[in-house]
């Protein structure tokens, strides 16, 4: 049995908290750090301490960003908004430089098995920008699991009535996939071939 001093166990024990980091790649994240100059552990220090004291959500669309309102919101056509369920989401359908409108961040999708519901989701603040008026095409872009689809079926069905054409990334990506792994060419036939639902 491993045992290892104090603050050794404590940089594996904060390594490990970071989603699909385990016991040995924490072990070899915090000897990486042991390794580093004072410098670049200062400096690796530093940068998590600026994007916790920088990075905020838009107050729009909920995507990342410095300021209160992305750059994405600024400057894009808002007649189109495309719906993902996390920030990640964005960056991925970005890397195409295919879509023109805008975006709509949820924060999670509806999973009544992890006691999520449509109040714990940002679904209110998108009826609110569609209630705006000038709206003509929502996209669903959630992942094609369990979730993601009770969720875009969820939000189709309140969104309609309004008189919004609303789509869904067609097939291609795997069901259970997740948008951040899929490939830009599958990724960017799913965006040009949507359909509605």
């Amino acid at each position: 049995m491993e045992v290892f001093i104090e603050p050794i166990g404590r940089l594996m024990n904060e390594f490990s908290k970071l989603p699909g980091v385990g016991k040995k790649t924490a072990q070899r994240y915090a000897y990486r750090v042991i390794s580093m100059t004072e410098g670049e552990a200062r400096e690796f220090a530093d940068a998590i301490i600026n994007v916790k004291r920088r990075v905020r959500f838009c107050k729009i669309c909920g995507n990342f960003t410095e300021e209160e309102t992305c750059a994405i919101c600024k400057t894009r056509d808002s007649g189109t908004i495309c719906v993902v369920k996390e920030p990640k989401d964005v960056i991925a359908l970005e890397k195409l430089h295919e879509y023109k409108g805008v975006y709509h961040v949820l924060h999670g999708v509806i999973d009544p098995m992890n006691g999520v519901t449509p109040n714990d989701i940002r679904a209110k603040e998108l009826l609110a920008r569609i209630a705006e008026g000038n709206v003509k095409e929502v996209i669903m872009a959630t992942n094609p699991d369990v979730e993601g689809e009770a969720t875009a079926m969820y939000l189709a069905k309140l969104i309609k009535p309004l008189g919004v054409k609303v789509t869904r990334l067609a097939h291609g990506i795997p069901v259970g996939g997740e948008l951040e792994y899929t490939d830009e060419v599958t990724l960017s036939r799913a965006l040009i071939d949507r359909k509605e639902i």
